[in-house]
């Protein structure tokens, strides 16, 4: 059997980070237009505490058309602004409830999982401020019953991240010991920024072998697809286009050939102007999959 039926036969999923403008079912209108069939959007503005309520119709055309064009999972990436390792209480207390209207928004929308950096706290002992986010995060999950699950992402290693490698994620996740934590994403611009070279076999050995190691690749949830800017190292978070930036195409050749990964769903958070580079991302990485 070829490696593209392969794929096919155990339900691979590649798709977009897509917008909401227009309102939240016009994301699946766009992820349908790309052919993804997976897709991860924002509910609201990152970059903005303001709350909203989606209309029912809204709702229900968001639902059928996830049916009609067979897309899933959906992924809800939680705001730029939420931080659960915050010092300031004032920043902390909103972090914890604005992660609760996330689950309560992914629950309204059926929507499977909801993706969370657990934040940074500059100048403060990394465990101290781990422990802060598990509080954070037990906090969120159990206000009430909730559906949906939360997927921790690995962070670049910029100043004040607690999360920016494999064993990092692994005590938060065993700290919490709770269902709503399904697993984790990673991210390959963040892992090569923050020590995975995986632009080489060897890196990306050591990337999966840490995930089996310490969570197991069965929790291993979602992959975004992004090259980087920056160099191997560099504690730096800057997307670019795949094969653009220093991991390389032949460091995705690589990443994307391990067959530990081909029941993960992928999504490309690649630099975008317009449609055209989202179809040209697209492109390259089914090609490499090919």
């Amino acid at each position: 059997m070829s490696a593209r039926r392969s794929k096919k036969k155990r339900g691979f999923r590649l798709g977009v980070h897509t917008s909401i403008a227009g309102g939240i079912s016009k994301s699946v209108e766009r992820a349908a237009a790309l052919h993804c069939t997976t897709m991860q959007i924002f509910s609201h503005n990152p970059r903005q505490w303001q709350k909203s309520t989606i209309p029912d119709a809204e709702v229900e055309r968001f639902k059928a058309l996830r049916k009609q064009h067979d897309i899933d999972p959906v992924f809800i990436h939680v705001s730029y602004l939420v931080n659960l390792a915050a010092l300031s209480k004032s920043i902390l207390r909103k972090s914890i409830d604005f992660l609760s209207y996330e689950l309560e928004t992914a629950d309204t929308l059926g929507v499977e999982y909801v993706i969370l950096h657990t934040g940074s706290a500059s100048g403060e002992n990394q465990k101290s401020a781990r422990s802060r986010a598990v509080e954070s995060i037990l906090r969120a999950v159990e206000s009430r019953q909730y559906t949906s699950c939360l997927v921790l992402e690995n962070t670049a290693g910029e100043r004040g991240d607690i999360t920016s490698s494999i064993p990092a994620l692994a005590e938060i996740m065993d700290k919490c010991s709770s269902d709503r934590i399904a697993g984790i994403c990673v991210d390959t611009c963040h892992a090569f920024s923050s020590g995975y070279d995986i632009s080489v076999p060897e890196g990306t050995e050591k990337l999966f072998s840490e995930i089996d190691a310490y969570i197991g690749l069965d929790r291993l949830k979602l992959i975004h697809l992004n090259d980087s800017k920056r160099a191997f190292g560099s504690g730096v978070d800057r997307h670019e286009h795949i094969g653009a930036g220093h991991i390389g195409i032949n460091g995705f050749k690589t990443f994307l050939s391990d067959r530990r990964i081909l029941n993960v769903p992928m999504v490309l958070e690649t630099p975008k102007k317009s449609d055209d580079d989202d179809r040209a991302n697209l492109r390259k990485v089914s090609s490499l999959l090919a």
